[in-house]
């Protein structure tokens, strides 16, 4: 399947440096220069029980898959948040003037907590062009805790609409300062519109504790990666 970003600037071109790019090549500092193993407050890496490194939270390949899913827009410019006479502004380079602009609240939206109520809005540089019968999430790049910002999330059905639209997000209560140019701001996961059915399996109680002791016996090995290895399916995005 193939996405096509459509320039929303006349001077956007292939080398331009903030193009649309795979989330993969934008995972961040903090995630690719933590531990795979447990290590204790002396830095030291934990052994468990059975004479192993304990994993950590890297170990999840989960956590890695959903930071590389998909596809990321880049901030264009240095975009600047500070605060006159208590209220919070923004600055950019005057040619992405309206990259970034200040909207009113929201009336009765749920207000993020930890967040200021006045919100601003990107208006990306990219439309997008999906084909037909496929739909694009639009989120906060997931799991960047470390973003000063939190988007609002939406689905667009982009095989029907491809001019961008703007998207909602608020500021960490507090913070100033300049998100530099090239900061992903919001990732895209394209994906197929299938109607979905529920059915419910109420298994007894002694198939429950099988299930979750061969679960635990496949998976819960001293060396880890058994899901990498034999379960997870790569997916290319380029």
């Amino acid at each position: 399947m193939k996405i096509k970003f459509l320039a929303n600037r006349p001077w956007l071109n292939d080398s331009t440096k903030t193009n649309p790019s795979p989330s993969v090549k934008s995972i961040p500092d903090w995630y690719m220069n933590s531990s795979r193993y447990l290590k204790n407050h002396e830095g030291e890496e934990v052994i468990g029980p059975d004479g192993g490194k304990v994993p950590s939270w890297k170990a999840c390949p989960a956590i890695y898959d959903i930071l590389g899913t998909g596809y990321v827009l880049k901030t264009p410019c240095d975009i600047t948040f500070y605060y006159s006479n208590n209220v919070l502004d923004v600055k950019t380079h005057p040619r992405y003037a309206d990259f970034v602009h200040k909207r009113s609240e929201m009336p009765d939206f749920m207000q993020p907590e930890g967040y200021r109520k006045e919100h601003f809005a990107w208006w990306p540089d990219w439309g997008i062009k999906t084909p037909d019968g496929y739909s694009v999430l639009w989120s906060q790049p997931f799991n960047r805790f470390d973003l000063p910002f939190l988007n609002t999330t939406g689905i667009v059905d982009n095989d029907k609409v491809s001019l961008p639209g703007t998207v909602p997000f608020f500021i960490r209560d507090g913070w100033e300062g300049t998100i530099p140019q090239g900061t992903p701001y919001l990732q895209l996961l394209p994906f197929k519109r299938d109607d979905w059915e529920k059915e419910y399996e109420y298994p007894d109680e002694q198939v429950m504790y099988n299930n979750n002791v061969e679960n635990s016996a496949k998976f819960r090995v001293p060396s880890g990666g058994v899901y990498l290895n034999k379960v997870w399916s790569r997916r290319k995005y380029l």
